[in-house]
Formats: C-alpha cells, structure tokens, sequence
C-alpha cells in the first residue's frame, strides 16, 4: 500500500524535476492529484482523503510522449500531455494549482494486459464525466445505498478501475464506490515520485 499522506505531509514531500524522471515513467503508472481546487476540495472532504484525482499514464516511446488519461469533469474522458499538468494546466500557462504524484503496482501486469487497459481507455474517449456521479455518491455515503445503475459515464476512479480491470488488476470499492483513495490504499500501489 501507498503509505498514508495528510496534506501536510503531501505537501513536504520533496519535488522532483519532471526532466530528470520523465524517462522512468512507464504506461501503467498512476497519476494522483490532490488540488487547491473547490471541486477538489468537495471530492477530498466527501471521501476523507487528501486526493482528489486519479489517472492512468500512458507513454508512447515511439513518439516519446507521456500522456495522462483521465476523465475530467468539464471535458469528460480525454488524454493530455503530463506536462500540460505541470506547465500549462487548461491552456492558463501555469501549473496544475496543487499537489501531483506518480505512484506504481509493485506487482503490475505485463505489457500485453497493460495495452489491454489503456485499449479500453482509448475507447472511452469523449465519453461524458459522470457530473451527477459526485452528487450520487455523497448520498450513497451518507444513507449507505448502492450504486442502482450502470451508465456510459464515468468518474476518474470509475475509469482507472475499469481499465485495470481489463488488464487483470481489480482494485476493491469502498462500500458502493471507489475513490482515488480506495486505489490509493490497494496493497500493490506504492508511491514513486512527487511532482508538484
């Protein structure tokens, strides 16, 4: 399991420079983003966690990218540059306003079940952010009701835990949802680098 992190504690972790990393970085690492954000602040406080984001890396060595994908609440699920995140958070030319970590399963499928995740992912692409989802979940915590329906959209734990499905990799919920924190704590998950 990742270790346990307060914001504090996120927050004093040492910054590593993206240029000295990048090359580390592999498809199938997780990107966790715990932002400055109200809408990060909301998702933080209803899931009593210091993250509010969750997203799959992708690297593309032919190309030499690294993209992130992810659903994202005013886009839906779509797949961006990391450095975008680092340098140029919505077109705004600054940084993503919070914390970023890179973390990585220990015992992480082979290549094969990893192009199987992030196939699945591509196929999602443009698919809607599941809006009403945060709204549902909140009420399914507090009155303990499980989730009735299954639809076309997703939240970005929803669609980290349905990729890695595909790749083998199930990570448990949390009652009747799964949060960045569920996959967070997942004994396999183990933190590598910060950063923002």
């Amino acid at each position: 399991m990742a270790h346990p992190l307060s914001k504090q504690q996120l927050k004093e972790t040492p910054v590593l420079p993206y240029e000295k990393i990048r090359d580390y970085l592999k498809t199938g690492h997780l990107f966790f983003s715990s932002g400055s954000y109200t809408f990060s602040g909301i998702i933080q406080r209803l899931t009593k966690s210091v993250w509010s984001h969750v997203a799959i890396v992708y690297k593309d060595e032919e190309l030499g990218r690294v993209l992130v994908l992810e659903a994202e609440p005013s886009v839906g699920i779509r797949m961006i540059p990391l450095s975008n995140y680092l340098r140029n958070y919505k077109g705004k030319k600054r940084p993503y306003n919070g914390q970023v970590v890179i973390a990585g399963l220990h015992t992480g499928p082979e290549q094969p079940q990893l192009n199987k995740a992030i196939s699945f992912g591509l196929d999602q692409l443009t698919r809607p952010y599941d809006n009403r989802e945060i709204f549902r979940i909140m009420l399914r915590i507090l009155f303990r009701i499980g989730k009735k329906e299954k639809n076309k959209s997703y939240i970005c734990s929803e669609l980290v835990r349905d990729a890695f499905a595909k790749a083998g990799i199930v990570f448990r919920m949390n009652d009747t949802y799964i949060s960045p924190q569920e996959i967070w704590h997942d004994s396999r998950v183990e933190f590598k680098y910060r950063l923002l």
